[in-house]
């Protein structure tokens, strides 16, 4: 359920989408919203491509219960979503993600190319020197893709003595595991830019554990439930 606090805010002259609510809401909800407007978005520019109407760019308004998706546009190729969380302090955070809803492209686009990353061999079991990631993954309980990714990457650094992770090293992780695997790429890209818990590594689809996730793992996982 949507606090009152909650807003959306949509301008469609620039391709904007924008939730602001409080830091607890945004972070608890981020990926599930995501996923789900990226869903209904396609289907409904799929299905109602020639009905859309035209909406004013500039309004805010508060979600209400009756807010429909066919008010969304179908002019162009992407949508963004800025999503702003409100922090304790005056400073606020930005996210923007670029929202693919058709196949179509223009002179004006670049048509995105799928990368296929496998699965790589690596380490993960139980030895004399270190637990097996099964049993790390339990007791640190991640909550969603970018704490888990997090936690894979500090798994491979500190116990397998890993510099830099490969991307398809993280998606053996998620087999192990036996969890659905994500778009690789798209987590570490935003953990990069959005968590800071990531950084890039030094060849393509590697990535490196940063202070600020390795203090994250350490000591804030796992969450402490609220009383």
């Amino acid at each position: 359920m949507l606090t009152s606090d909650t807003k959306f805010r949509i301008n469609l002259k620039e391709g904007l989408f924008e939730l602001e609510g409080n830091e607890e809401f945004v972070d608890k909800h981020l990926e599930k919203f995501e996923e789900i407007f990226k869903i209904a978005i396609k289907e409904v520019i799929i299905n109602n491509k020639e009905n859309l109407p035209k909406l004013d760019t500039s309004n805010q308004f508060t979600p209400s219960t009756n807010m429909s998706l066919e008010t969304f546009p179908s002019e162009g190729d992407k949508i963004h979503i800025l999503r702003t969380k409100n922090m304790p302090t005056t400073s606020t955070l930005d996210i923007h993600t670029e929202v693919p809803i058709s196949g179509k492209t223009t002179k004006h686009s670049i048509p995105k190319v799928s990368v296929n990353i496998p699965p790589l061999p690596v380490d993960l079991k139980a030895n004399a020197d270190k637990p097996g990631l099964r049993e790390f993954y339990r007791e640190k309980n991640p909550s969603n893709h970018y704490e888990k990714s997090t936690l894979f990457v500090y798994y491979l650094t500190k116990y397998n003595k890993q510099p830099e992770v490969k991307f398809g090293e993280i998606l053996s992780c998620y087999e192990e595991i036996n969890e659905k695997k994500p778009s690789v790429i798209d987590i570490v890209k935003n953990s990069i830019r959005y968590k800071g818990w990531l950084e890039p590594g030094s060849e393509k689809y590697t990535t490196r554990l940063t202070i600020s996730g390795e203090n994250y793992v350490k000591f804030d996982l796992p969450k402490k439930s609220v009383k």
